[in-house]
């Protein structure tokens, strides 16, 4: 396997929608219905989702690339956060958001997410960032532990629709 961390490009957006459509029900809390993850799925990380964040100088997208096959991605957002809720308890500024961060299943254990991680971090400083936050559902104990491991602490909540449902998520951050 020769996999490279890469920035996704216009030309990745379908991949990406598909990448999405297969990692990101395994993020959502047991209760969630197929029908308000399916609704996400289609507001939020179609193909033409992908294409209008590939355009936004704001926003990278990095894939874990094997030979054409993107097997992981994530998404950082250098803009300062708009939800009050995380605003109020960042400390690390400018802050860039880590928005998504999804590895394919059949991946899973292989430290791919660290890579990624690891690129996304070096990314944000790279960009000036003084810290990374991100938001996890307050369900998802394997992420949790994970963010946890890389270097990411809980500092406040915040709340996520996830179709009609409204979802609690933990805000965590990571100084750079």
């Amino acid at each position: 396997m020769v996999e490279t961390i890469r920035t996704a490009t216009a030309h990745d957006a379908g991949k990406l929608a598909e990448l999405a459509a297969a990692t990101f029900p395994l993020a959502c809390p047991p209760g969630a219905s197929p029908e308000d993850i399916q609704a996400h799925l289609e507001r939020t990380l179609s193909e033409a989702n992908f294409v209008e964040y590939l355009a936004d100088a704001n926003i990278t997208i990095l894939v874990l690339d094997d030979g054409g096959q993107l097997n992981g991605y994530t998404m950082l957002i250098a803009k300062p956060a708009s939800d009050p809720d995380v605003a109020a308890v960042l400390s690390a500024l400018p802050s860039t958001e880590l928005s998504k961060c999804y590895v394919h299943p059949d991946h899973h254990g292989q430290g791919a997410a660290s890579r990624l991680m690891t690129a996304s971090l070096a990314h944000a400083a790279d960009k000036g960032a003084a810290g990374v936050w991100l938001g996890v559902n307050s369900e998802n104990a394997k992420a949790i532990r994970f963010y946890g491991k890389s270097g990411f602490e809980r500092v406040g909540t915040k709340s996520f629709k996830l179709g009609d449902s409204v979802e609690h998520d933990f805000v965590m951050e990571h100084t750079l």
